[in-house]
């Protein structure tokens, strides 16, 4: 087994996570099997109780893993399935060391950071690294981990030091060590500075840890003077000197790693150039630049309540990205605070209540993800009964489908009070309610989380057009409430079709309105299972019928069961005219 590890120094969002991801993909691209590992230093066991303001959105996994939104862009990237151990977090190694002192595994003795700690990160990510991830027997070539966080900070500190003992114990040739690093430009004097980059260097090393290559951020491509300069004082060869300059979009960085051969510098440092073979990324080069070409917008309305930072619903982004390039369109989002659509926001601030109605009213189509908690919810009921009475198209995630079926029994069957639960424990129309299993005491990992099947009722609809026709398909959730099933008849009764169900046909998972352009609500997390190329099938309904595309495309992909519907960017030759 190969090791890359990817660090970070001067100051955190470099963008490690992405450069990672590119690692992988080239050294896939190059015919080599990857993994990919992410360690986050805090002490959280998991993503799962963060706040989306306070770490980005958490994505989840096949096995329920609620990880780092790291490992999103990896499965992106290189097309392939992370479990929950591929995510190391401080509180999973000290968890697992205590676990071990109270069986007496350590049979008396003193238990400290160094080396039992230590021992136990090099044992998880040897574990792990021989774990296939990309559906073929045997271990992966080449494992990518990715150290979050900044050289320096005191919480990494352990894993610096694992680390460490790790390059040493695999030996050289089967470590590589890569540092991001900041290269920046003062505008007073417009010189690219490298002394911030030269002090992480120096600290890295200080550590025990001697980086093999420089991958540099900076705005425009390094100067070959100051590459010269890196070289001498970081004691990196010239040629290991990769610039990662701003780009129009993130699927450029691989191509920018291999135009500047960080492919070879990594073989080499390997050993395995006579393995590997030049990376083929004909199909990726055309959707990057495809990407780019496009000019003709497609308006989606996203109805959220953490919009104060992207990074919450980045993976809905990503996947509203693929769906819209293979349409052909160029995704613009309308970002409308869920609390400023309500009536209450009319009085207390009028500007953005006139603001967000018209961005809603404007859009081509109407996106409400998921979330957890009441604020903004009259909001997101608010958005749904406009789609839904305007034929808006409109896709609700999650909540974003609660609020859907909310927002129906008011309207269709003049429950004024239907509410969820989790909103108003005492309403006397529960739609929405806790799901049996689920813990009120516990918040870590006690959500209905994971893979799970859904079974579609009825042929004839858009969603199962839209995944092929099959019977059944498999996708990733978390929550906790759902819809009440004793409600469904009177809903149903009502023209609201429970088109997808669980195995036990008790829990509903996917709503219709059959006479309606496109009104989908869906109970999984499709956006977590969408890939550039492989657009998540509802993503590609709510795109495809924001921009009129949609009903050619039920026609000419009619589908069977054995049917494989074609999204526009899934054969090569589309993204080669």
């Amino acid at each position: 087994m190969k090791y890359v590890l990817v660090t970070g120094g001067v100051v955190s969002g470099l963008g490690k996570g992405v450069t990672a991801s590119s690692i992988g993909l080239i050294l896939k691209a190059c015919g080599l099997r990857v993994t990919s590992i992410k360690i986050d230093p805090y002490l959280n066991t998991d993503a799962g109780t963060m706040s989306p303001f306070e770490h980005g959105e958490v994505f989840v996994l096949d096995d329920g893993g609620e990880v780092d939104l790291d490992l999103g862009n990896y499965e992106r990237f290189l097309d392939i399935k992370l479990t929950r151990d591929n995510n190391i977090t401080t509180g999973k190694i000290y968890q697992s060391v205590i676990d071990k002192e109270r069986k007496g595994d350590y049979l008396g003795k003193t238990v400290q950071v160094v080396p039992h700690i230590t021992d136990a990160i090099q044992e998880w990510i040897e574990r792990v690294a021989a774990v296939p991830v990309d559906g073929k027997e045997g271990p992966a070539d080449v494992c990518v981990i990715e150290l979050g966080g900044t050289i320096g900070d005191i919480e990494s500190m352990p894993f610096i030091e694992a680390l460490g003992q790790f390059s040493y114990r695999v030996g050289a040739g089967n470590f590589c060590l890569i540092h991001v690093s900041l290269v920046p430009v003062l505008n007073v004097v417009g010189e690219q500075k490298t002394k911030p980059t030269q002090h992480s260097v120096r600290g890295l090393r200080s550590l025990g840890l001697s980086p093999n290559i420089l991958a540099c951020r900076s705005t425009t491509a390094l100067e070959p003077n100051v590459k010269e300069k890196l070289s001498q004082f970081c004691h990196v060869p010239f040629e290991n000197i990769i610039t990662l300059y701003d780009v129009p979009n993130i699927w450029h960085v691989p191509l920018l790693l291999r135009d500047q051969k960080a492919h070879e510098a990594i073989l080499k440092v390997l050993d395995l150039q006579g393995v590997a073979c030049e990376p083929s990324l004909g199909e990726w080069t055309s959707r990057a630049e495809l990407c780019d070409r496009l000019h003709e917008p497609v308006r989606i309305a996203m109805v959220g309540k953490y919009n104060g930072l992207s990074d919450s619903y980045l993976s809905v982004l990503k996947a509203l990205l693929h769906a819209s390039v293979a349409c052909r369109k160029k995704l613009c989002i309308d970002w409308v605070p869920a609390s400023d659509l309500e009536i209450a926001a009319a009085q207390e601030s009028p500007d953005a209540y006139r603001s967000a109605w018209s961005l809603l009213k404007g859009a081509d189509g109407i996106l409400v993800p998921g979330g957890f908690g009441d604020r903004g919810v009259e909001g997101k009921i608010l958005a749904a009964k406009y789609a839904r009475e305007n034929r808006k198209p409109y896709l609700g995630i999650c909540l974003g489908m609660q609020t859907a079926v909310i927002e129906f029994a008011r309207s269709a069957l003049g429950m004024v009070d239907a509410n969820s639960t989790e909103f108003n424990a005492h309403t006397r129309n529960p739609c929405v309610i806790f799901m049996p299993e689920g813990s009120r005491t516990h918040m870590g990992g006690t959500m209905r989380l994971g893979s799970r099947r859904t079974y579609f009722q009825v042929m004839d609809c858009k969603s199962a057009k839209l995944y092929g026709s099959k019977n059944y398909v498999d996708e990733r959730h978390r929550h906790r409430y759902e819809v009440n099933p004793e409600m469904v008849p009177q809903l149903e009764a009502a023209g609201l079709c429970f088109t997808g169900k669980d195995e036990t046909g008790r829990r509903m998972e996917i709503i219709e309105l059959p006479n309606h352009p496109y009104f989908v609500g869906v109970q999984f997390h499709p956006e977590f299972k969408s890939r550039p190329g492989k657009p998540s099938p509802v993503f590609f309904g709510l795109i495809a019928a924001a921009s009129g595309q949609l009903d050619g495309w039920l026609t000419k992909n009619k589908g069977t069961a054995s049917a494989k519907p074609s999204y526009g960017l899934s054969n090569a030759s589309v993204l080669m005219d």
